[in-house]
């Protein structure tokens, strides 16, 4: 009996013994797994949501996007006929003149520009375990920016618009002629009393009488005629003075010019700039887009406008990158969690066309990061190697 008792005594603590052991392995097997978990260094790199929780020491970055600035050069030419315009071929020999007010437009030049801006859809957020050692990531002064492409910056141009020009500042000539009116004289008499008779007195009267167009317009043409043959015998050495300097042959081109336009009229050139900017989507890419309506009698108006016609932009991927969405924003496979690929862009080359009817104004090929994919970079590469 005493035999017994002791071989299940030795047998439950036998038993006890294994379980204490196996209970030791499972404890050292969960803390080395808990350790190796906190302790292995890593990246996480998610996309900004409403989710995502910024905590200290957190990196946000965000990918660009490009921006075009559409800078059109045109010209208004405003044109006023002379106040003697109806005689300038019997007077002058012209007979190319400007016989009505006249406005017109002309489209000179369309330069388009682009530069990088952060594109508000695409933030990303980076925690760091460890240190974090890249300079994919370039400090910019539009912002945090991954940008493979080092040689786009930011570049913008000043450019200021002509001086608004209004017709009726230039309506007025001088008529060119010293004289406006003639005197003409008469004779008048008045009664005067003398003792018991009256007697009639002689007395002289001058009337100042306006001259007519037809008058200072000849006036006008012949101090014309005057001015041309002063100039050809200084010109030609036959005059018996000369001038001592090239200003007194500027003032009589000037002259000259002032009394030629009372006959032509005046033409006014003034150079108008119009910049637009457009943010080109994905989404309606080889889609026209309306950027103003252009008329050769007002100029530019209004999309709205029903005068004119349409100038057209478009937009055109060719889409080169496009076999790269495969690898594009792929879930990580690490059952830990850790996510340490950077997310970057590759823009895609777009065809630009701007067009006014059957007329191409404009066409060129640009770097577009909107119409590119968003792929992966392992975190810590570092470019340049």
């Amino acid at each position: 009996m005493t035999v017994i008792l002791k071989t299940k005594y030795f047998l439950n603590m036998k038993t006890i013994t294994r379980l204490l052991i196996f209970l030791i392995i499972i404890l050292l097997t969960g803390s080395c797994q808990t350790l190796k978990k906190h302790t292995t260094p890593g990246n996480t790199v998610t996309p900004l949501s409403d989710s995502v929780i910024l905590r200290n020491g957190t990196l946000v970055y965000g990918l660009p996007m490009t921006v075009f600035t559409i800078v059109v050069e045109m010209e208004r030419i405003i044109e006023i006929p002379g106040p003697y315009s109806r005689f300038a071929s019997d007077l002058v020999g012209l007979t190319d003149v400007i016989k009505s007010e006249g406005e017109s437009w002309s489209i000179k030049s369309i330069n388009v520009n682009s530069h990088e801006e952060i594109d508000p859809s695409e933030f990303y957020v980076i925690e760091s375990s460890t240190l974090f050692q890249t300079n994919a990531l370039a400090l910019k002064k539009e912002g945090l920016i991954l940008d493979l492409n080092p040689e786009s910056t930011y570049t913008e141009e000043g450019r200021t618009a002509g001086k608004e020009i209004s017709i009726n500042q230039f309506t007025s000539f001088d008529l060119g002629s010293d004289e406006y009116y003639q005197v003409q004289s008469d004779t008048a008499y008045k009664r005067v009393r003398v003792d018991s008779s009256f007697i009639r007195i002689p007395y002289l009267v001058e009337k100042k009488k306006k001259l007519t167009i037809d008058q200072l317009a000849e006036k006008a043409a012949r101090r014309l005629m005057e001015l041309r043959d002063g100039k050809i015998l200084i010109l030609t050495g036959e005059a018996n003075v000369f001038p001592q300097d090239v200003s007194s042959i500027n003032e009589m081109n000037r002259l000259e010019k002032e009394f030629t336009e009372l006959f032509v009229g005046k033409t006014f050139i003034e150079p108008r700039t119009f910049t637009f900017q457009i943010i080109p989507d994905k989404e309606i890419s080889n889609e026209p887009m309306t950027l103003f309506r252009f008329s050769e009698v007002t100029g530019p108006v209004g999309v709205s406008e029903k005068n004119g016609m349409s100038v057209i932009a478009e937009f055109i991927p060719e889409q080169k990158t496009k076999d790269l969405t495969i690898l594009s924003r792929q879930q990580p496979e690490s059952s830990t969690g850790i996510y340490d690929k950077l997310f970057y862009r590759i823009p895609d080359v777009v065809n630009i066309k701007i067009t006014m009817g059957t007329e191409t104004l404009y066409r060129s090929r640009k770097l577009v990061y909107q119409f590119g994919e968003v792929l992966q970079l392992p975190a810590n590469y570092i470019l340049g190697r």
